[in-house]
């Protein structure tokens, strides 16, 4: 193993893959990473989050850094992306997951954007995903289309190319306290600070979603705790410049605090000073109301009934995260160098397949 590089040795861009039991999508990955950095300089990098598979096996055959958490028991969305960044040399940092695949052609043209619009601290493009086929992802695409735009957005969902210099400002890449809302908790970090992001209509990666039928993804949600990633970015939020933003931005904070407040008026219910058949006649409507009203938006029982079941999980879950507790967002992430890559990358044009 060669010894590891000082941080005065930069490089033009640095791609980080977070990944955890990746093994089917690993190899693609890395290639279509290293094919990706090939036109621009720099350097790949596997944030391994302790996978049990054969993820870092694989990824060995390839010129990367691979590092590991050393701690699996703090896996979760934040640390993967922090743990690259902590190993990364780039000007330029740019995020995918492990089921992402990089296309040719975005870093050049988001290098150009990111030189000649100074005020903008990170860039997206275009995220093809490849599996519409999920009820979960068809509900989130159509929530998801204002911030997907080219122009001017609010966060970069499905990754983007940053900074180091505003990142460096922002005080950090991801919060490794996160479950999920990494990504939105980054943005309004730098938004608060002035910077601004932008999406290019230039495609950048595609993305393969869960298979997972959407109850099972739920309840794999919940276990991981990714349901808690709006919860724990309240709670980072709570006195900083951001939560304006945050107010602002994260819309399902509304139906959240609306599910809990309809909880409310259940329990509330069953204390009326009536009857026992008044007190269940007014439960079951109350408890049906939010049924009816998305049956009523989406014309589909099942689709309605999946998203009252996705609020109350969701709504639960901000409850979970906001009583976490939190460990310092910008402490080093204990972690080990697996291998490190021959010399860094230089720009040319030869195709890794």
């Amino acid at each position: 193993m060669s010894a590891p590089m000082t941080r005065s040795a930069r490089c033009r861009v640095s791609v980080v893959i977070k990944a955890l039991n990746e093994e089917e999508n690993i190899c693609a990955a890395i290639e279509s990473c290293l094919a990706a950095v090939a036109e621009v300089g720099g350097e790949v990098i596997l944030a391994d989050s302790h996978s049990t598979d054969r993820t870092v096996e694989l990824a060995s055959r390839y010129p990367i850094r691979i590092v590991q958490l050393a701690n699996p028991d703090e896996r979760c969305c934040g640390v993967g992306p922090q743990l690259g960044y902590q190993h990364s040399f780039g000007e330029y940092v740019y995020i995918i997951d492990g089921d992402m695949r990089m296309l040719r052609g975005f870093l050049p043209q988001a290098l150009m954007f990111l030189a000649q619009h100074p005020e903008v601290a990170g860039i997206g493009g275009r995220v093809v995903e490849l599996n519409n086929e999920s009820m979960e992802y068809r509900e989130r695409g159509l929530r998801a289309a204002s911030h997907l735009a080219p122009g001017e957005v609010d966060r970069l969902d499905g990754g983007g190319l940053y900074r180091r210099l505003a990142i460096e400002e922002a005080g950090y890449l991801s919060d490794r306290n996160l479950h999920s809302y990494e990504e939105f908790d980054l943005a309004v970090r730098l938004r608060s600070l002035g910077w601004k992001l932008w999406r290019l209509p230039v495609k950048a990666v595609t993305h393969y979603g869960h298979e997972s039928p959407p109850y099972q993804l739920l309840l794999r949600r919940w276990r991981s705790r990714y349901a808690c990633g709006l919860g724990e970015l309240m709670r980072a939020a709570a006195g900083g410049r951001q939560m304006r933003l945050v107010l602002r931005g994260a819309r399902e904070l509304r139906i959240y605090t609306a599910v809990l407040l309809w909880w409310a008026l259940l329990l509330g219910v069953l204390a009326l000073p009536s009857s026992p058949a008044v007190r269940v006649s007014v439960f079951a409507a109350l408890a049906a109301a939010p049924l009816l009203l998305m049956l009523w938006r989406k014309r589909s029982l099942r689709r309605a009934a999946y998203s009252v079941v996705s609020w109350c999980f969701n709504a639960a879950g901000m409850v979970r995260g906001l009583l976490r507790h939190r460990r310092p967002a910008n402490g080093h992430i204990a972690s080990r160098v697996i291998q490190e890559p021959p010399p860094m990358l230089e720009p040319h044009h030869r195709h890794y397949a």
